[in-house]
């Protein structure tokens, strides 16, 4: 008998930017009676049905994008006589779909930490539960991930949790409700003893992959003082205290280290916060500004962002305390005309954001906008085939929209023309080099230039397109792309390197058990990953 874990996609690149850290965490979950997992990372290479045999266990974590191929493995998996599990955000919101699409046994909804153990159990006696809650665990509960199970040829970031849970409330994203609002925030201490563990095996480069790495503005601490909510105040306190205190941890790891995040726009009234992340080596932060203008933000419950040339300063602050910015916009809302894309990218252009995404306005279950869609459509749904659009994510790929509500004045095709115009006019070659002078060293001006192109042909290339000769082309250049760029991200082993003695008895000792394979303690909630945003 053996387990499987599998992070299902449609599109296998042979090399992987960041690892999908579930997969890892999970199998710090497992239990030791079960023996080491398997672990399948699909972005990288897709299953091999004969390496599932009859009696084993396969966990599959599922979020909306990729629920369809999900479903694909589960039955494959339980055809070859398996046990089936799923998890994940997309599994959480539709367990039942995830029981009949994917013919699961079992689902875990909410964090997998304590209930993956118990379903490993349940299934070694043959007697799943169909349903397992997971509910959300605290900071103090989160593992460290079996990192000794990793190809580490395979991926050029490593990524590590330090926080989960927003307490934003943004219209197109399900992580204040998956996730929750309260910020449930690791030990400083584990985060560090699991970095090193990473840097000892030659990973220089970490995702902090956390919901919102700035959980607590300085507009929240004014607002707790003004109503005079001390013990709400003490709390927000606590939290970014122990914000500060990480990043003073991470600014003593090896100064060859860098750190990627994301956070809010609020971050850009922050100076002492910004040089803090600039001090511990986080060069960069994927930042949500969604639109530039006031009617845009409005649209999708962010008014309290900047728009306009007040945008365009907030996020050249970001530049002047030394924190790149991965600017994230929507395109489709209904306040956008076609003026608003040219708009947009001369904005991002104007503000030195050093690298952008441009996606199409989906509405992802669990968020408002899916909820208010979801009701428009209920009295005459709108059918692709045989399945009603609100269920976009059943519809096979190659006839799937690429945009799901309609617009007052556009066109769906007309959106993502102009968004895929966008795409290529941002990342041009001459507009990436000229960005590329950021970097320090000539070494370094490839890596940015080659990763720039491997993120447009990964996100843009294969994804927006309805071409399927470009969507294959892309497909092709994004993997050798992928192969060669691996190599710029390689860094060597420091085997040497210690772990801090924080002098408060077991935590590094934990970190080296949970980093060799130990259990050291319960786990984050791993089937939750980033969210659907």
């Amino acid at each position: 008998m053996s387990v499987h874990l599998v992070n299902p996609s449609d599109n296998s690149f042979g090399t992987a930017v960041i690892t999908p850290r579930w997969l890892f965490v999970l199998a710090a979950a497992t239990p030791q009676v079960a023996g080491d997992p398997i672990l399948v990372d699909e972005s990288l290479e897709q299953i091999v049905p004969e390496t599932i045999q009859p009696g084993d266990i396969v966990g599959i974590s599922v979020h909306t994008g990729n629920a369809l191929r999900g479903y694909q493995v589960g039955r494959m998996a339980r055809s070859r006589g398996a046990w089936v599990v799923y998890g994940g955000i997309h599994a959480t919101l539709f367990p039942q779909e995830a029981l009949e699409r994917g013919e699961a046994h079992a689902v875990v909804k909410g964090d997998g930490d304590i209930a993956w153990g118990k379903v490993v159990a349940d299934c070694l006696a043959g007697n799943p539960q169909k349903i397992y809650e997971g509910g959300r665990i605290e900071g103090s509960e989160f593992l460290i991930a079996r990192w000794d199970l990793m190809n580490p040829e395979k991926y050029m970031w490593a990524s590590v949790q330090t926080i989960r849970g927003c307490p934003k409330h943004c219209s197109f994203c399900s992580v204040w409700r998956t996730d929750g609002q309260k910020p449930r925030q690791r030990n400083h201490q584990r985060v560090i003893d699991e970095i090193i563990g990473l840097r000892r095996i030659g990973f220089r480069f970490i995702a902090l992959a956390d919901d919102n790495f700035y959980p607590v503005t300085l507009t929240d601490l004014r607002q707790a003082r003004d109503q005079n909510n001390l013990a709400k105040l003490e709390e927000l306190t606590a939290i970014r205290k122990e914000r500060f205190q990480l990043m003073e941890e991470l600014a003593k790891l090896p100064k060859d280290m860098v750190f990627f995040t994301q956070i809010t726009m609020e971050a850009g009234e922050d100076g002492d916060y910004l040089d803090a992340m600039r001090k511990a080596n986080i060069k960069g932060a994927l930042v949500g500004v969604e639109a530039v203008t006031p009617e845009g933000l409005k649209a999708v419950f962010k008014d309290w962002n900047y728009s306009g040339e007040a945008l365009a300063k907030q996020l050249q602050t970001f530049r002047q305390h030394g924190v790149h910015v991965l600017g994230s916009f929507i395109f489709g809302l209904p306040t956008d005309r076609p003026a608003t894309f040219d708009a947009t990218v001369e904005m991002a252009m104007k503000a030195g954001v050093t690298f952008a995404q441009f996606v199409m306005m989906t509405p992802f279950p669990g968020t408002v906008d899916f909820g208010r869609w979801e009701k428009e459509q209920s009295a005459n749904p709108t059918m692709v085939g045989d399945v009603p659009i609100t269920r976009y994510w059943l519809i096979p790929i190659e006839v799937r929209p690429k945009m799901f509500t309609p617009h007052p004045t556009m066109s769906s095709d007309e959106i993502r023309e102009r968004t895929q115009k966008v795409w290529d006019r941002f990342y041009d070659w001459g507009a990436i080099w000229k960005r590329s002078s950021c970097t320090p060293t000539l070494r370094a001006r490839i890596a940015f230039i080659f990763l720039s192109k491997l993120y447009r042909q990964m996100y843009a290339g294969t994804g927006i397109s309805t071409d399927s000769a470009r969507r294959k082309k892309s497909k092709a250049w994004a993997r050798w792309t992928a192969r060669h760029c691996k190599k710029l991200f390689q860094a060597k082993p420091m085997p040497e390197l210690a772990l801090p003695d924080w002098g408060i008895g077991m935590s590094s000792a934990m970190g080296q058990a949970a980093f060799a394979g130990g259990d050291g303690g319960k786990v984050q909630g791993p089937f939750i990953v980033m969210g659907d945003k």
